[in-house]
């Protein structure tokens, strides 16, 4: 058993290697993700990921890419001249990426989108920028043009800001990774939106989430293991509300991690999912750790760690600790910090994680009767300026000023600044949506609120270079009053439209479900009644009454048909 990992260098790039029989696996790590992006360039780190894998086309080995947070990694298993392929395809690509294949990359990447659920948790604690343009569309991808996608790939990946691995029994021979020279970047910068903390924000309905930062230690490792163990007893075992109550630890290699908890329920079962998920936390907070528990938490991690993988599976997050200037521990410091927890170190990240915890709660439950703020949703303040009174009438006004643009109602403002602008999308009907870099965000629609040409200039020259967004039509303009929008932007105005759009569809389909449905009622209670009384003349035979009646119910089958694939179809939509 060899858990070691040892130091090399591969033309430049530091290289990890770990002993492992059978096949080769190895990753190319470079320290560039969604964090250093802009909001309004978000996705061209995934796009150039895309590229520089296209020329490796089908094969019989397993290769792939993913685009993290803060990390891009490319990865492959296979035998020795397949692993060696694979790693200098992936290098000359990065310098001659495919641009005839930009615009099939990109739609590839917004079909990817339209299946992935993005967290709101990163958007809530980050703002839009840095680690929290995750929670956002990959809004930057439809506008890339061939040059920044170049620049991008020749600023970010380069030699000096990648490190190799490799898990095999020896260094492939005749490898060669062929980069530009480079600067080893620093980690991105964390940001806040949350003006106090343990915060709580209503969304969704698909159950309690929480997360925290917390020191990136052995003892928090094991809170989060923990905490698991006490959601999933309380919450499933002996509340029996919960299918699902687990736990996440994620390092962020900046010296902190994020801990992270779930447990779902149904609609009638969220007070109790909540209140019992609260009474957890506090729980650990008071000191309440069992010593069972913990020492369940070491023996797995130990065994992790004594596994005869267990140097492989340390690779990949070695080789991003040696990218952010963090030297990767040997498995007997992992192991000595392991085994010197107690539960007095686990009560002490309990009490950090509290600090900084920041709680999802169901729509339409609040966490401030536990001691959770409310997450921000309004701006403290409106800008002064011309101010344009809604079309409605309903007290609500846009208001633009030469620092930024409010939208007003009653005593609440929402407000961005110019400076502090992270995104402008903009529409072909003339509409404008500012989001703010704490994820706040001014809809400014002309239409609405009777803005001039010449205002509408005005902001478009006044937000920063680099910060619009062009976006194709929408089905409609929005129709809610400022009062009721949205302050955090969670996913592409485009898709504004698409609720009101489905209810007027569905409300049509209603209309013609009832006709429908009324005419073929009708239609079989008169089949009915022939069949069982036989209306008309005996004289007709029973050949001809037997005909009438099938003739009655088929006509009655036919009008019910509509009805019923209408009837599919509205609960399918």
């Amino acid at each position: 058993m060899n858990q070691a990992i040892h130091h090399t260098e591969i033309d430049g790039i530091p290289a990890l290697f770990a002993y492992a029989a059978g096949p080769v696996r190895a990753g190319l790590v470079f320290r560039v993700g969604v964090a250093d992006e802009t909001l309004a360039g978000a996705g061209i780190t995934h796009l150039v990921e895309h590229l520089a894998l296209h020329r490796q086309g089908l094969a019989d080995y397993h290769f792939n890419g993913a685009t993290k947070a803060a990390f891009t990694h490319f990865h492959v298993e296979g035998a020795e001249h397949e692993v060696v392929a694979y790693l200098h395809g992936v290098c000359s690509s990065l310098l001659d990426l495919p641009m005839e294949r930009l615009e099939t990359e990109k739609e590839i990447l917004r079909t990817e989108e339209a299946r992935r659920e993005p967290g709101q948790l990163p958007l809530w604690r980050y703002g839009a920028q840095g680690y929290g343009l995750s929670s956002y569309p990959e809004w930057g991808v439809r506008q890339a043009r061939p040059d920044d996608v170049r620049h991008w790939a020749q600023s970010w990946f380069t030699r000096d800001n990648a490190v190799l691995w490799i898990a095999g029994e020896r260094l492939p021979a005749g490898l060669s990774l062929r980069l530009p020279g480079g600067d080893r970047r620093a980690m991105p910068r964390v940001t806040s939106a949350l003006p106090t903390a343990p915060a709580f924000f209503s969304e969704g309905q698909g159950g309690v989430l929480l997360d925290a930062v917390v020191t990136d230690t052995a003892a928090a490792r094991m809170y989060a293991g923990v905490l698991e163990r006490e959601l999933s007893r309380a919450l499933r075992q002996e509340g029996g509300y919960s299918y699902t109550a687990a736990g996440d630890y994620a390092p962020r290699r900046d010296g902190h991690a994020t801990v992270t908890a779930f447990a779902d329920s149904l609609p009638a079962k969220q007070d109790a999912v909540l209140g019992g998920f609260i009474d957890v936390l506090a729980g650990l907070q008071a000191g309440r750790i069992a010593q069972a528990d913990l020492d369940a938490v070491r023996g797995r991690r130990d065994s992790a760690l004594t596994a005869p993988d267990s140097a492989v599976r340390r690779l990949p997050g070695a080789a991003e600790d040696l990218l952010a200037h963090r030297h990767p521990r040997t498995v007997d410091e992992l192991r000595g910090e392991l085994w010197a927890v107690t539960p007095r170190h686990v009560h002490a990240v309990a009490l950090e994680a509290a600090g900084t915890a920041l709680l999802q709660t169901p729509s339409g439950h609040t966490a401030d009767w536990a001691g959770y703020t409310a997450a921000p949703t309004r701006s403290a303040y409106a800008v002064t300026g011309k101010r344009f009174a809604s079309v409605h009438e309903d007290g609500t006004a846009l208001v633009v000023g030469g620092e930024g643009v409010s939208l007003t109602a009653g005593g609440d403002a929402v407000t961005v600044l110019y400076r502090d602008c992270a995104a402008v999308l903009s529409f072909p009907d003339g509409g404008r949506r500012l989001i703010g870099t704490d994820g706040i965000c001014v809809e400014v629609e002309p239409g609405e609120y009777g803005v001039d040409a010449h205002t509408m200039a005005t902001v478009d020259a006044a937000v920063p270079p680099g910060t619009a967004v062009q976006l194709p039509p929408r089905q409609r303009r929005p129709e809610r009053p400022a009062a009721e929008s949205r302050s955090r932007d969670s996913g592409p105005a485009v898709e504004q439209g698409k609720g009101a759009a489905r209810t007027r569809r569905t409300a049509g389909q209603t209309a013609v479900l009832v006709v429908f449905g009324t005419l073929a009622g009708l239609w079989s209670l008169l089949a009915l009644m022939y069949t069982v009384f036989g209306f008309g003349d005996p004289e007709t035979g029973v050949g001809g009454w037997a005909a009438l009646s099938a003739f009655l119910w088929c006509v009655g089958g036919l009008l019910a048909y509509p009805a019923v694939r209408i009837r599919r179809g509205t609960r399918k939509g």
